[in-house]
């Protein structure tokens, strides 16, 4: 279960409060974000309605980014394109000891809702936290640059050993691949095999998307 210091953190992301004394990346720019737009439930039919919302957020952080030169011309020259999920693009960093992971938050109605995301990944599954290495666009799409360890898969998650580490922090499975947290109202989308590396007998969550819902629904 979740430490003293860890639920609080969680409590501060659901209320859209800042995270003071966070160090880390993410939680930086989540932080600056909070400070100039208001956090909200995830309701997917409204993801049209902010899209206004988005392009103001997207538009700060090109700024952000270029002020704190975090604003990526390009990427590695020694990262290696590996594959392009439904929201990542993923390179093999030349160390072969992590990954580059270029998402545009497709899947969130906000950018500022992609950070909580990326926050709460961090506070749950510290093994595979992320860090934003900076902002790169190509093609007109703004994407965050994400670094996350590489964790090389050497058998088949299980689908009930999944099940049985969510439900141990809370979260129980509503339908397929989703799961709940009633104590955060924290919606878990879309685990599955692909998105749980199994490796020397332990799992590691190496894709995650949570969204704040309001009474569960979004």
């Amino acid at each position: 279960m979740y430490s003293d210091d860890t639920r609080e953190k969680l409590k501060n992301v659901i209320c859209g409060t800042v995270i003071e004394g966070a160090r880390d990346s993410c939680t930086t720019i989540r932080n600056n974000l909070c400070r100039s737009f208001e956090t909200s439930p995830t309701i997917k039919k409204e993801f049209e309605d902010k899209a206004i919302i988005k392009e103001k957020q997207a538009e700060y952080l090109r700024k952000y980014g270029k002020h704190n030169d975090i604003w990526l011309a390009s990427l590695p020259k020694d990262a290696n394109y590996l594959t392009h999920g439904g929201e990542a693009k993923v390179y093999l960093n030349g160390d072969r000891k992590s990954v580059l992971k270029l998402n545009d938050s497709v899947y969130y109605a906000t950018w500022l809702e992609f950070f909580d995301s990326l926050v709460i990944h961090n506070l749950l599954f510290a093994e595979t936290e992320y860090s934003c290495q900076g902002f790169i666009e190509m093609e007109g799409l703004l994407y965050a640059v994400l670094k996350q360890d590489y964790v090389k898969a050497d058998g088949e998650a299980n689908i009930e050993d999944i099940k049985e580490i969510l439900d141990f922090n809370g979260f129980k499975n509503i339908k397929r691949n989703d799961y709940f947290n009633q104590e955060f109202a924290l919606l878990l989308e879309d685990i599955h095999d692909e998105n749980v590396i199994n490796h020397s007998g332990n799992l590691f969550f190496i894709d995650t998307v949570f969204y704040i819902t309001k009474n569960g629904k979004v």
